[in-house]
């Protein structure tokens, strides 16, 4: 049913969106592409491994944020403190690609190369209710529920807080926010703490659909997240957030209508024709804001 598949495409969609605003933060304030982030999502579906093994699944919630914030924080001191320089852009994005792969390495001597089951009873993937004739699954409610709350949440934090303020304003001039008082540096941790945990939770939400937790998913969930990135504007969060759900239920749709084997040409094929035709993205042109950009 269409109405179904474009539900299925929002859940997908808001997890490519959460993924994609880390990065979209990092670009905003650093200008640099944190090639560990992907992992850092696919590490969060294994903290779903790590407390459904001993306690109730909802505890993942705040570990995977925090666990996941905690490697943002190593990423940003291991691979973008000492590289902050326009030159130290390749070094930087090497070293955290370093990073990743050490993670990945990490997970797989942990859990082996294999999916790993949460251990969840069935009726978790498939008990829901109808409304207007539509069915919804509860795990799908959970994902936008938890995905649109921790998107409404970050926005209220850029654009009403002092800590957002200071994110806009690094993120327009470090040497200017600097000279004002603001310690650069600390913004920074910030930054990388935020689009970590929220990669992290996006990483928890997708084992959560699916039943397993998979050590090959970051890259490609990863690259998607860039080319929605690219498709929404660099360091716009708010066009992040509706390249992601567009993505998501595009991809959807091309099942719906026997386009399968196209699905995972779509984000490709989008960012393409939108770059082709507006080489900045979609909101490339807006300003620095709290509702448009970082």
């Amino acid at each position: 049913m269409l109405t179904g598949q474009i539900v299925n495409g929002l859940v997908s969609g808001a997890m490519y969106a959460l993924v994609a605003i880390g990065f979209t933060l990092v670009v905003g304030v650093l200008d640099k592409l944190n090639f560990a982030h992907p992992e850092v999502f696919m590490f969060g579906g294994f903290s779903g491994v790590i407390v459904a093994q001993h306690m109730p699944i909802w505890w993942a919630f705040p570990l995977s944020f925090i666990i996941g914030g905690v490697a943002g924080l190593l990423t940003e001191f291991i691979s973008f403190r000492r590289f902050r320089s326009e030159e130290a852009k390749i070094t930087a994005a090497l070293s955290s690609l370093a990073v990743g792969l050490i993670l990945v390495d990490v997970v797989q001597k942990a859990w082996g190369t294999e999916p790993v089951s949460l251990s969840l009873t069935g009726a978790v993937f498939t008990e829901g209710f109808r409304v207007a004739g539509v069915q919804f699954l509860y795990v799908q409610v959970v994902i936008l529920a938890v995905t649109f709350g921790l998107m409404a949440g970050l926005h209220l934090v850029i654009s009403r807080t002092r800590a957002g303020r200071q994110i806009r304003a690094v993120a327009e001039s470090p040497m200017s926010a600097s000279l004002l008082g603001i310690n650069v540096r600390v913004v920074t941790q910030n930054v990388f703490f935020i689009s970590s945990a929220l990669a992290a939770v996006a990483g928890l939400l997708l084992a959560l659909r699916t039943g397993v937790a998979n050590s090959d998913l970051g890259l490609t969930f990863g690259l998607k997240a860039i080319a929605i990135m690219a498709i929404g504007g660099m360091g716009d969060l708010r066009g992040a957030v509706i390249a992601g759900l567009a993505i998501g239920v595009l991809e959807a749709l091309t099942f719906q209508f026997g386009l399968g084997r196209l699905g995972e040409m779509t984000v490709w094929l989008a960012m393409l024709i939108v770059l082709i035709w507006r080489r900045g993205g979609l909101f490339s042109g807006g300003m620095h804001s709290g509702e448009q950009r970082v």
